[in-house]
């Protein structure tokens, strides 16, 4: 369904999702494409992130930049356009070779799509580094900064750095350099900051504490649970890839079980059709 709020009223209400975070806590179940994000609105979620894993996944590609924007862009204009929520869109590291051109491309297509927040990584760096130096990213993000102001959204910039997925440097410095990515993220025009691969409670409070922006951690099992995050001072809680590798699992049993043994029991719980159809508005001729 066509969304009856403008981007602005959307991207207005998408950070102020963000701003009470010490009463609340904004939970974003990632959806990969109009089902799943219907789906998740229906549920009664305030607002949606895309999971680009699951999108280029459902397009037979890998993830880790496997799709061109124009792919990206396409599906996340299919996911904000079958909902009427702000929509999060997950654009890796920005596409092309993460040049500022290639990030202003991105942005402009983000918004062009309908999307109000984006994610942008700091992974991979070039020749064969981790991560992107931090100035260099803090430039990309103040490129992804300017072209929102150009265009009046006001673009909700989720700053994700990857210094824990990717264990970067020693474990005991790896607090330190977290915290100095992201708050030079955060002077460079960020809203937010992601730091997925965290599941510690003591340095996710400690980094809720430090980066002087609203947290967005990565929930899921090992974790803690949403209401422990609240506590802790996280801001945002989603569950990246989590929710499509669920599905994905549940795919690989219902097909075992039917080719194994021809039962039926992993499909008995399913939504009867009429209440699919209801989730989407009437066909068109």
């Amino acid at each position: 369904m066509t969304s009856i709020s403008t981007p602005h009223t959307l991207a207005r209400s998408f950070n102020e999702l963000h701003a009470a975070r010490a009463e609340s806590i904004l939970v974003l179940p990632n959806a990969w494409d109009a089902m799943s994000a219907r789906l998740v609105e229906a549920a009664g979620a305030k607002a949606i992130a895309t999971t680009s894993a699951g999108i280029s996944w459902s397009l037979g590609y890998r993830d880790g930049q496997g799709l061109a924007r124009e792919q990206m862009i396409d599906a996340l204009r299919r996911i904000v356009g079958a909902v009427r929520i702000p929509v999060s869109a997950d654009m890796e590291s920005g596409y092309g070779t993460g040049s500022l051109d290639d990030i202003t491309a991105t942005v402009r297509g983000v918004l062009n799509a309908g999307a109000v927040g984006l994610n942008l990584e700091d992974a991979p760096g070039s020749n064969g580094e981790l991560l992107v130096s931090l100035d260099r990213q803090a430039e990309r993000i103040r490129a992804a900064r300017c072209a929102a102001d150009e265009a009046g959204t006001a673009l909700f910039i989720n700053a994700r750095t990857d210094t824990y997925v990717k264990r970067v440097g020693a474990d005991g410095e790896r607090f330190d350099e977290t915290v100095r990515r992201a708050r030079a993220y955060v002077d460079a025009g960020a809203n937010g900051v992601f730091v997925p691969g965290v599941a510690d409670a003591d340095i996710i409070r400690r980094l809720a504490a430090a980066v002087g922006a609203p947290l967005n951690v990565i929930g899921g099992p090992g974790a803690p649970s949403v209401p422990e995050l609240r506590t802790l001072g996280v801001a945002r809680v989603s569950v990246g890839p989590g929710m499509v590798r669920a599905i994905m699992a549940h795919i690989r049993r219902v097909s075992i079980e039917l080719l194994e043994s021809g039962t039926y029991h992993e499909i008995e719980a399913q939504l009867s059709s009429p209440d699919a159809n209801a989730l989407f508005p009437q066909n068109r001729v």
